[in-house]
């Protein structure tokens, strides 16, 4: 155990105490974070404060990577109680909660969202495979001889002549939001899978490190990029560590749109734009049916039943996270997470799933009320 000078464990003392007493004068909830779950997170809102006599919580769409990162600033009353997220925290995220204090994090899973790719219904339905999302929306892919060069895809048909033959117009999230992460995973990351070459790299182990170069040479990457990575991470990289750096990288041409964290305006310029295509969660794909549908991935119409049995390809968990230190500072914290979590919300039955939301199996429903009722930390 480090012996601290007594000085300075007074004086962390006096800034936590301060920070605690900031926040227990603040008397609504501050809630940050997924576009996603923003809207799942508002019905719950609004019928807590109808309900009980805590006021209802202020929540703002910031992007998963955006809440997240308001949220592991510190403790206190200038920093959120909540964070709404479209993915799992990340271990760099939790790490920065851990260096500034954030350091009992509760973890919340809500259910499960499938992203769909939508256009507007004045429009065909496409028609897609995991394989032409990658091509139509990486930033490099292999070309002829195998490898990789700039994304030379203009139009749908010329990566299937099946496909409209439509300019590639994709509107989607930035990069701070757990929908882009998610999306470049599952859709792109899953695609990419689908090429032999990418594949393979995928499948190399640290310790293949010759086998890794070979690939790396048959795919055109110079050999800066493996000691880039072995100098970052002090440690030799997996094959899987390049496929993602390949994978996930999204073209910068023009192609791919970002269009913000509002899904809401997304849908309104599918609208106005039956050429474009969208991404966003299912649940405004629901709410928006007589605007947009949704496109056949690899078979499968993104529905509330597709995504609960995991034959959708393009489906994720949804969560949010509690700062244990503001509870019982901030009133309401603790008791709106048990509403969030209640069968009355989240059982198969609940109002959020009337709103688009996936509900949990029974028991992991259960297991996820009583975490919450004991405020059960997350240890990464």
């Amino acid at each position: 155990m480090k012996n601290y000078p007594v000085c300075a464990l007074a004086l962390a003392a006096l800034v936590g105490g301060s920070a605690m007493a900031q926040a227990a004068g603040r008397d609504t909830i501050s809630i940050v974070g997924s576009s996603t779950v923003y809207p799942f997170a508002t019905v719950v809102a609004e019928r807590f404060g109808r309900s009980t006599g805590f006021k209802t919580p202020k929540i703002e769409s910031t992007g998963s990577g955006g809440g997240l990162k308001l949220f592991c600033k510190g403790v206190g009353a200038n920093t959120p109680d909540i964070t709404n997220s479209s993915r799992r925290i990340k271990q760099s995220e939790y790490d920065d909660c851990q260096a500034n204090g954030v350091t009992d994090i509760v973890e919340v899973l809500i259910g499960y969202d499938g992203i769909a790719l939508a256009n507007s219904v004045q429009a065909p339905t496409f028609k897609l495979s995991l394989k032409d999302v990658y091509l139509a929306l990486a930033k490099d892919i292999p070309g002829p001889d195998g490898k990789l060069i700039a994304n030379p895809y203009q139009t749908w048909n010329e990566i299937d002549p099946v496909l409209p033959a439509t300019k590639i117009e994709v509107l989607g999230p930035p990069p701070t939001s757990g929908t882009r992460d998610a999306f470049a995973e599952l859709a792109m990351g899953g695609g990419a899978a689908q090429i032999p070459a990418l594949k393979a790299l995928r499948g190399l182990s640290a310790d293949q490190a010759v086998e890794i170069k070979a690939a790396m040479a048959a795919l055109g990457l110079p050999a800066g990029v493996y000691q880039a990575l072995l100098e970052k991470d002090g440690k030799a990289p997996k094959g899987e560590q390049l496929f993602d750096t390949i994978a996930y990288a999204v073209r910068e041409d023009g192609a791919y749109i970002e269009a913000g964290e509002n899904d809401n305006l997304i849908v309104q310029k599918l609208a106005a734009n039956p050429n474009a295509v969208g991404i966003f969660g299912y649940s405004f794909l629901e709410e928006n049916g007589d605007k947009v549908h949704g496109s056949i991935i690899d078979g499968v119409v993104p529905t509330f039943d597709s995504i609960s049995s995991g034959d959708y390809p393009v489906s994720r968990p949804l969560y949010f996270y509690i700062k244990a230190a503001h509870v019982g500072k901030i009133p309401g914290i603790q008791e709106y997470a048990v509403e969030f979590t209640s069968q009355k919300a989240m059982g198969e039955d609940g109002y959020l799933p009337d709103k688009g939301l996936i509900p949990l199996a029974e028991e992991d429903l259960m297991q996820v009320e009583a975490n919450v009722k004991s405020l059960v930390p997350l240890n990464m």
